[in-house]
């Protein structure tokens, strides 16, 4: 049993032949999908699939730091509604810090993460986090949590060796290792050397970050099976069905 513990099958990219997609991920013997939420204007079409798809995939509800602008507050005031009237989320997703593109919310995104994590803690959810050029940020943000019940993935890790142990410190907390991991300049396979296998879920994050021999194209929660690399062996065999308990 595979679990694609973080995929996106909402986007446009897969309106044109979702059902195929969906049949090929039965097929490599994935059993689970979740997908995480983006904004206000993915939520209804994150939960037709969901709908369309009864207990194969599941869905978060959350705000995705780049969508985090002026009017983030509105944009929180969504995501509780949806948590106080629906208990068809798995978990608060995907939320987080992300500095790559913009810097200009900073402050809000900590602010709207901060939020949900405490929503998280409130209704007893596991969250998602997204982080990209923003580490210190993160962990200055996740400290005082420690000692919570606060559970989650850290999702799409790419970190150092060093980050991996930072991370690690939050019991209640995996990796979410995808398809960076196969390529070749990658530092993954270094790094994961160090993590413990019951500390590691998979993820495709698709439609983006499709593992070699497929990187460049879209990617698919299919391609979660995909998830091996030099010397490392097969992560997928390793790391199966571990996240079921997790979320579900």
């Amino acid at each position: 049993m595979l679990i694609d513990t973080h995929s996106h099958l909402f986007v446009e990219e897969f309106i044109e032949d979702l059902p195929q997609v969906m049949e090929r991920a039965r097929k490599a013997g994935v059993s689970y999908i979740f997908m995480p939420n983006i904004d206000s204007t993915t939520i209804d079409a994150m939960l037709s699939v969901c709908r369309d798809y009864p207990g194969f995939c599941y869905p978060m509800i959350g705000l995705h730091p780049t969508s985090v602008n002026e009017s983030y507050e509105q944009e929180l005031a969504v995501v509780h509604k949806y948590l106080s009237t629906s208990n068809e989320f798995v978990a608060i997703g995907e939320i987080g810090l992300d500095l790559y593109w913009d810097k200009t919310f900073l402050k809000e995104q900590i602010l709207a993460f901060e939020k949900q994590i405490e929503w998280a803690l409130e209704y007893d959810l596991p969250i998602v986090i997204h982080s990209r050029e923003a580490f210190e940020y993160i962990y200055k943000v996740m400290e005082p949590y420690k000692k919570t019940p606060l559970t989650g993935i850290f999702h799409s890790f790419t970190g150092t060796s060093e980050e991996a142990a930072k991370l690690l410190e939050f019991e209640g907390f995996m990796l979410g290792i995808n398809g960076v991991v196969t390529f070749k300049k990658s530092t993954l396979p270094e790094t994961l050397t160090t993590v413990p296998l019951e500390r590691i879920v998979l993820e495709t994050d698709s439609p983006y970050l499709a593992p070699v021999p497929n990187r460049g194209k879209r990617n698919e929660s299919a391609n979660v099976k995909e998830h091996t690399y030099e010397g490392g062996g097969d992560l997928s065999d390793n790391s199966r069905a571990r996240s079921r308990g997790h979320f579900c």
